[in-house]
């Protein structure tokens, strides 16, 4: 990771480059009228609020199908997405999934194969495989199984065929394996205490962050002409110098911010520049993201980010507007997740222009 960038002074990429032109960077005057892309978040319910708040905030949508017991069914998901695509295919974009049902069986990769192709058939843009594969998943003998596992090379040599890219979630916040009093964020402290059935630091039984991301990068490895998407920093969110040492081993790789932003501002209230010279030294590679849910409600889900107020477009509005802040101004911010402000990163709008919106149009291959 090069941070020659760390050594350019804020104040002179603050400065405006001459008379009558434009700032070197966005204030929160901005935020509606720039093109925004959030490309991670999850569309579970066949209803008008979504689209009609990235209207009004300026977002397009890539919606996630994702085999989740806590989501809607995958033919649900599905047939969410498709309405909503062709609703409005220029804002709204989607990822179809398969499901591991069946893994190691001779008929399950036909079957993968079908599901994915339906979703191309109807609009998809990448395929996503989520966290179950590593930390759920078993095939037919009863065995875990991980996303290096040879068995999947069918389906994505299918997938690479068809120009598409794979959107990965593999394992968890790296807090998931850590005590309480040693994780980094208020949310993941309430969120595995109140759930200590997925806090893989009570589970030393299972595999361990460190094996996740070993099976994750032999994958990477495995299939260099697979345009790959790490989901959530590639759990990665702790460290930006690891992330970077990921994104320099495979350069067909990139990552979304999804849910992962209170991990980043940790990071910068300890090393603000650090921080700020990774987001322009990699801003080709970086996918603004949220994880934003809209989902039927329902008191007995178990999702990690439930919504807090009931109000889904205000919830939006609010995230979307927090991490504006944080990214494209120098504006300080509370923070509860962190129980601290987090000062802006304020970085050049044609780093925002990128990591917003046209990175992921370029990845994902969007047209219109």
């Amino acid at each position: 990771m090069r941070v020659l960038w760390a050594l350019v002074p804020l104040t002179a990429i603050l400065a405006s480059t001459g008379a009558g032109a434009k700032p070197a960077t966005y204030g929160e005057a901005d935020f509606a009228r720039v093109p925004k892309l959030d490309a991670h978040v999850h569309a579970n319910r066949d209803a008008p609020d979504f689209l009609r708040i990235a209207r009004k905030d300026g977002f397009e949508l890539l919606s996630i199908n994702v085999d989740y017991p806590d989501f809607p069914p995958l033919p649900k998901q599905a047939e969410i997405a498709y309405k909503m695509h062709a609703a409005d295919p220029k804002r709204f974009h989607f990822a179809t999934t398969f499901s591991m049902d069946g893994f190691g069986t001779p008929a399950w990769t036909g079957q993968a194969q079908r599901l994915v192709d339906d979703g191309f058939a109807h609009g998809a843009v990448a395929v996503k495989v989520w966290k179950n594969i590593g930390m759920i998943a078993k095939d037919a003998a009863g065995k875990r199984v991980f996303l290096d596992d040879p068995r999947f090379d069918p389906i994505m040599a299918h997938i690479q065929a068809r120009g598409v890219p794979l959107i990965a979630h593999q394992g968890e916040p790296k807090n998931c394996w850590l005590p309480l009093d040693q994780m980094t964020t208020e949310n993941d402290r309430s969120y595995f205490t109140e759930h200590p059935e997925y806090y893989m630091f009570k589970h030393p039984e299972e595999p361990s962050y460190e094996a996740l991301m070993a099976a994750r990068d032999r994958f990477v490895a495995r299939h260099p002409k697979l345009a790959f998407d790490g989901a959530h920093m590639a759990s990665l969110e702790w460290s930006v110098d690891e992330l970077a040492k990921f994104l320099d081993r495979y350069p067909n790789a990139v990552v979304d911010l999804a849910a992962r932003m209170s991990q980043v501002q940790v990071q910068s209230n300890a090393d603000h520049a650090k921080v700020r010279a990774f987001f322009v030294e990699y801003q080709d590679r970086l996918m603004y993201g949220t994880d934003l849910t809209d989902s039927p409600p329902d008191p007995n889900a178990r999702a990690q980010n439930p919504l807090t107020t009931g109000n889904f477009a205000k919830e939006a509005d609010d995230m979307w507007r927090s991490d504006w802040r944080y990214l494209a101004t120098s504006l300080s911010q509370p923070v509860a997740a962190i129980k601290a402000d987090a000062k802006g990163l304020a970085l050049p709008r044609a780093v925002i222009d990128k990591i917003y919106y046209s990175n992921a149009r370029r990845f994902f291959k969007l047209k219109g």
